[in-house]
């Protein structure tokens, strides 16, 4: 129920994003989500894309640091207090939220949250067992 997230950093200067969305782009690869977050002089770029292992070679090829990472997607009504239904139950079980970030499907009523959390096998059965959807890695690759 893991799935592979990209991160990427690099330093903040114009066109630097465009060059990382060009780079995917020209290999066909498709941004599922993404959450970029900055300093002064650098930034960390995180994406969930519909290749993995394709982007991450890709980059890497073009001289882009990239790291890949381990996180879960939750499935939640999208509706106000639905965030705060998924935290209270990781902070029942002492779970700490590194980062995060949020899409909303195309089709259906739902948010989809994306975790970077400390104990990822832990949380991934607490979240389980409050009965809270996990999508596979799949289900986001081709959302």
């Amino acid at each position: 129920m893991k799935l592979k997230q990209i991160s990427i950093f690099m330093e903040n200067r114009k066109g630097r994003l465009a060059e990382v969305a060009r780079v995917l782009g020209n290999a066909n690869i498709n941004i599922r989500a993404l959450s970029l977050a900055d300093t002064s002089d650098f930034g960390i770029l995180r994406l969930i894309v519909n290749e993995v292992d394709t982007a991450f070679k890709v980059l890497k090829d073009n001289g882009f640091t990239v790291r890949d990472t381990e996180v879960v997607a939750v499935e939640v009504e999208d509706h106000p207090g639905g965030l705060a239904e998924v935290l209270a139950v990781l902070a029942k079980e002492d779970l700490n939220v590194e980062y995060m970030y949020a899409f909303v499907e195309k089709s259906e009523n739902k948010a989809v949250l994306v975790f970077r959390i400390e104990e990822l096998t832990k949380a991934i059965n607490t979240l389980q067992k409050a009965g809270i959807r996990i999508l596979t890695g799949e289900q986001i690759y081709k959302m």
